[in-house]
């Protein structure tokens, strides 16, 4: 837990953690299922937002009715403000310090769920601002000539519109169209198949991480800020 009032609680999801239940009971464990029963006295419905199961971070949870509508309200409105930080499995187009916007609309592929998809003619608006951290290679593979170098590439992402897996396909969109063309690292939708070691693939974590949260606060109205330290870089 990140920190808590009466009203909310902020805390920090594991990467491969449901948001919300699922369906089926081994599918009951979720962010929200710990913060119930962190905060046994909680009258409110809890959920206000939803990371993705492979994306860790920062949620915040309505303890009270009216904090979690009050919140709720709060993102319908696109008044809390996220950044995330990702690995990009790749070397981008764009230098180390460069920022910029990438503004692709996107609706669900019907035909592919639960695929995202590009449409410039019937999607809703997806806006993304992001920043280059920098850029490293290492080599990757199983021994041998099997080895080879991998360039990565450390952004900053934030998403001002919060459509689902938003960041995830804008990372991935090819520069051509108006993306940052490298999925994120670990993206089992829209990246590469995974780490080839000792003769098989292995897939990573989603390098997917929710570091930054700010929000007004429902008593006070002010705006507060929450920082993770999570992670895998900040």
């Amino acid at each position: 837990m990140i920190f808590a009032t009466s009203a909310y609680a902020v805390v920090e999801k594991p990467p491969g953690l449901l948001s919300v239940p699922g369906k089926g009971e081994n599918k009951q464990d979720c962010a929200a299922a710990r913060v119930r029963a962190m905060f046994p006295e909680a009258t409110g419905p809890l959920v206000v937002h939803r990371l993705d199961m492979e994306t860790s971070g920062l949620m915040v949870f309505g303890l009270t009715a009216d904090a979690q509508r009050a919140l709720s309200m709060q993102f319908e409105r696109r008044v809390p403000r996220k950044k995330y930080v990702a690995v990009l499995d790749g070397a981008t187009e764009l230098g180390v310090g460069e920022e910029g916007e990438v503004n692709l609309p996107m609706r669900a592929d019907v035909e592919h769920r639960p695929w995202k998809m590009i449409d410039y003619l019937n999607g809703r608006a997806a806006l993304t601002r992001y920043r280059v951290l920098g850029r490293s290679a290492g080599e990757a593979g199983g021994g041998g000539k099997e080895r080879f170098e991998k360039v990565r590439t450390r952004v900053e992402l934030e998403p001002v519109t919060g459509r689902a897996h938003q960041l995830r396909l804008h990372a991935a969109t090819a520069r051509q169209q108006g993306g940052l063309g490298c999925p994120i690292v670990g993206d089992p939708l829209y990246g590469h198949t995974g780490l080839f070691l000792g003769g098989r693939h292995e897939r990573e974590r989603l390098m997917l991480h929710a570091k930054y949260l700010s929000f007004l606060d429902v008593v006070s109205g002010e705006r507060v800020e929450f920082w993770s330290e999570g992670g895998f870089g900040n």
